[in-house]
């Protein structure tokens, strides 16, 4: 399981390695909170899929997802946002859809388990 951890981070370095117009305040926040590590690989593939392209994301990944934080999301988010690589995205579709993703898990995560 720690494998997949390291595929997620080199998955996140991966998208953000020429991020140069990356806030050092977001940078910052990322690595002190270890959000790069909160989440597993294939989740981070199913997140990333559902707000950057056309995917849906799963129980188990809405609630790796909601342990990761709102804060963390965001600021994955945003960071990825910058690498020159995703400068033909609109960035308010991008958050628009990353907020839909994150109210979608909460819901979820929040809503009573139906009964046996």
């Amino acid at each position: 399981m720690a494998s997949l951890n390291v595929y997620s981070v080199l998955v996140v370095l991966l998208l953000t390695c020429g991020a140069v117009m990356a806030t050092k305040e977001n940078d910052q926040f990322i690595k002190e909170n270890n959000c790069e590590t909160k989440m597993g690989f294939p989740c981070v593939l199913e997140a990333f899929t559902s707000i950057f392209e056309t995917g849906s994301i799963s129980n188990k990944c809405c609630g790796e997802l909601v342990v990761l934080g709102k804060v963390c999301h965001s600021a994955l988010v945003k960071r990825t946002l910058e690498h020159p690589f995703f400068k033909y995205l609109s960035p308010a579709t991008i958050i628009a859809q990353s907020i839909q993703t994150w109210n979608n898990c909460l819901a979820l995560i929040d809503s009573p388990s139906p009964a046996a």
